[in-house]
């Protein structure tokens, strides 16, 4: 049997581009991450973003479900155990930052996940959870047959709070870097919202991240 990573992250299909770089630097600039903070990727697939995160300066390790051999950087450690059920193989309060892309939404236990990340946070560390917007995706969400549980930014947000993280936010996200480094053009993406929901996978990118949502959730221990 094929690989869901070797599957759905095909290079052919999703080859490597610049974006993880772009998301990586964006997000610790926003959430003040400082160079050597210890992050664990959690979900961190064929390492794009654990590979961008280690460019920056941080003390990057990655967590997967599946065993795998990172395609874009041999210098990093991937551990691998099963979110919804296992105990994460590191001690308490290991770590600065969680970070979890496109993950939560594959989980029928959510709950072990957060459970397990604020375990292995130190005091004051940060979690940070992106997952595909429900409202937005709808039509298109169990197009990936191994999603379970969508989301939207009350649920999430509420997940965080029951597992006592404070300082918690959550928010429709646009995956469009342009729109973080000048934000007065949201308004063009918002019209196109009047179409509703998106009904397939629209190559034009900014036609594709304006409709095409995430939920971007951040929390403290």
């Amino acid at each position: 049997m094929v690989s869901y990573i070797d599957t759905i992250y095909d290079i052919k299909k999703r080859p490597y581009t610049k974006y993880p770089f772009e998301l990586c630097n964006y997000l610790c600039g926003r959430f003040g991450i400082k160079k050597g903070s210890k992050l664990l990727d959690v979900g961190c697939g064929r390492g794009d973003f654990l590979k961008n995160f280690k460019d920056l300066g941080l003390d990057a390790t990655g967590l997967d479900i599946e065993k795998i051999e990172p395609t874009v950087s041999e210098d990093v450690k991937i551990y691998t155990c099963n979110f919804e059920t296992d105990n994460f193989p590191f001690e308490n309060e290991s770590f600065d930052v969680i970070f979890s892309k496109s993950v939560i939404e594959h989980l029928k236990n959510p709950e072990n996940l957060i459970k397990e990340a604020r375990r292995i946070l130190k005091p004051d560390g940060r979690i940070i959870i992106l997952t595909p917007d429900w409202q937005s995706q709808i039509k298109i969400f169990y197009d990936d047959y191994t999603h379970v549980h969508p989301y939207t930014t009350t649920g999430l947000h509420d997940l965080l709070k029951i597992f006592n993280f404070k300082n918690v936010s959550s928010e429709k996200f646009y995956q469009l870097p342009i729109l973080w480094k000048m934000p007065i053009l949201k308004i063009i993406s918002r019209t196109l919202h009047i179409f509703g929901p998106v009904k397939k996978i629209y190559k034009n990118k900014f036609i594709r991240w304006s409709r095409e949502l995430m939920i971007l959730a951040y929390g403290e221990k």
